[in-house]
């Protein structure tokens, strides 16, 4: 069974080799990991390319044109699916997903096509962020959940976990969100192809070290995405 992690990055040098030393440290056998990284400018490659250099297991993709999570989440899905997984993981760069969970994530993926690491099922948390980010987060949630009729807990979460068959259903290639939203557009398709979609709780921790990609400007861009969806779908120009 071959797994392949996702790393989407932007700037984050000092936090790409600690992750990949706590994936390594899993010793899960057969997962491999890819970074797939947006030609940042603070050397974030060159150092994921240093570690490579030592552990084959992991690996980076560089992009170019637009900048974006969506795009850069859709490469990382066709690329892993190219490499042949049977389970593809996605996670952030940042160390806010530990990958501690990542056996229980892959181990849940034997009874659920979808696998979310969720915050808000019994056993997670959101911790070390400020209140209003919390606030937010949960607005954002209820928001999600009701437009698009999920029962999901954490519709927000980007820490999850596919089946190859699930992905493939999902069609990374025509995903359309060019920034985060396409965590919501990715779940919002796994719901209408009648996937299987479970939970399991993880703790999410705010960065401790670089800067947060995710200003106002990104989070009003997911709301508008996301009504557009749902108009998308009632106006039947959405599968």
């Amino acid at each position: 069974m071959k797994a392949v992690v996702i790393v989407p990055t932007y700037d984050e040098s000092e936090n790409v080799v600690p992750l990949l030393e706590a994936i390594r440290d899993l010793g899960v056998p057969g997962l491999e990991v890819l970074v797939v990284d947006d030609a940042s400018p603070d050397g974030t490659a060159e150092r994921v390319r240093a570690f490579a250099a030592r552990h084959p297991f992991a690996d980076v993709l560089v992009r170019s044109g637009p900048r974006g999570r969506g795009h850069a989440g859709r490469e990382g899905y066709q690329a892993a699916l190219a490499r042949g997984a049977d389970l593809v993981v996605e996670m952030d760069g940042d160390l806010s997903h530990d990958p501690r969970d990542l056996p229980r994530l892959l181990a849940a993926a034997e009874k659920h096509d979808v696998v979310l690491g969720s915050r808000f099922v019994p056993g997670g948390s959101d911790t070390d962020r400020a209140l209003w980010r919390r606030v937010l987060t949960v607005a954002a949630n209820f928001y999600i959940r009701v437009l698009f009729g999920i029962g999901v807990r954490d519709a927000n979460s980007g820490y999850r976990c596919f089946r190859r068959a699930a992905l493939v259903a999902i069609d990374p290639a025509s995903l359309r969100s060019p920034g985060p939203a396409i965590v919501q557009e990715v779940l919002f398709r796994a719901h209408r192809c009648g996937l299987r979609v479970g939970e399991i709780p993880v703790a999410f921790a705010d960065r401790a070290r670089g800067d947060s990609k995710l200003g106002w400007g990104e989070l009003w861009q997911g709301y508008v995405t996301v009504l557009r969806l749902r108009a998308r779908q009632l106006l039947g120009l959405e599968r």
